[in-house]
């Protein structure tokens, strides 16, 4: 499944469900920084399965902000390269093979749970972990019998068996992590829909593009013993993996599209310059002193994954004084 043509290969894979907004545009600034730093190829992937998610356009629109911002890429959907398509929604033979290695080794099963099945496990003591409901296993544990009747009435997902052992990694930002046994609970690698879960096709993709490091934003960091689990169970080895922090509105939430004002076109409608803008987002994560207009190429010589912040870091309510003319 391998083929590696750059000793460092890293991605940003954005979802093209919307515009790019700050957050968006921080985490593909220290993924490409981290990567440029080390003289390796960048990827761009288009994670776009969830196709009632995805619009039409939108990952031209997504490609086009990042170039405003001066960012490049060596492969994606554009340019192509050795390991594409760069667009999941065109890779799904891929996902599909690797499904049937995993139901021949046995490492995943038919879940018939309902919706109310899943909340109730998700109201459950412990039953919560930023990747969700921590599932309890039950239909891992139906017999034949059980699982034809099920069947009958319910289309089922299909969830990854989690192994029952410790997952620790070192984070390029945070350090040491270490996820206790089971992390999390077993997951969904498919859809009762058909869709691909997304662990497992950033997984395959991973492996097939050769991808040996991943910078990305701290709301994924429980993806990760997931992830690992399903490298071991390929048989490949996993990236270095770093999180970096999380932006956060005015009112302390995530940033996201409700934040109409920190979408890239809108600063850029208002006059912004994309060197003030990546100049800012450097200085938010903690890679320059103070912030200054500079473009990526000029933040590479700043690299280091020691300065960045490891925690949440909130919007100041001047932060537009800097970035807009």
């Amino acid at each position: 499944m391998n083929n590696r043509p750059s000793p460092i290969r890293g991605r940003f894979a954005p979802t093209p469900s919307g515009r790019l907004h700050l957050g968006n545009a921080l985490t593909a600034l220290l993924a490409w920084l981290q990567v440029r730093a080390a003289g390796g190829a960048m990827i761009l992937r288009m994670e776009d399965l969830d196709a009632p998610r995805c619009k039409p356009g939108t990952a031209a629109q997504v490609m086009e902000e990042m170039a405003w911002l001066g960012l490049d890429w060596d492969e994606g959907p554009d340019v192509g390269g050795p390991c594409g398509p760069y667009e999941q929604s065109a890779r799904l033979a891929l996902y599909e093979e690797a499904l049937e290695r995993l139901g021949r080794e046995d490492r995943i099963y038919p879940c018939y749970c309902s919706r109310a099945e899943l909340q109730s496990i998700a109201s459950a003591p412990h039953g919560l972990t930023g990747e969700g409901p921590v599932y309890d296993g039950r239909c891992r544990r139906l017999t034949a019998e059980e699982r034809r009747e099920r069947e009958a009435v319910k289309t089922p997902s299909l969830r990854f068996a989690m192994p029952v052992k410790p997952f620790p990694f070192a984070d390029g930002v945070a350090g040491p992590q270490s996820f206790g046994p089971g992390a999390g609970g077993d997951f969904v690698v498919k859809r009762a829909d058909g869709i691909v879960g997304y662990q497992l096709a950033v997984v395959v993709d991973d492996i097939a593009m050769g991808v040996t490091d991943v910078f990305r934003g701290w709301d994924l960091l429980d993806s990760t013993p997931r992830q690992l689990a399903l490298f071991e169970a390929f048989g490949e080895p996993p990236p270095r993996y770093a999180h970096g922090p999380l932006l956060l509105g005015l009112d302390g939430s995530r940033l996201s599209k409700r934040h109409g004002s920190v979408g890239l076109s809108a600063l850029r409608e208002r006059g912004a310059k994309p060197e003030k803008v990546t100049g800012w987002l450097a200085w938010t994560a903690g890679l320059t002193d103070e912030p200054e207009p500079l473009a990526p190429r000029e933040l590479i010589r700043f690299w280091d994954p020691r300065r960045i912040a490891r925690e949440a870091v909130r919007l100041p309510a001047d932060w537009t004084n800097f970035i807009i003319d």
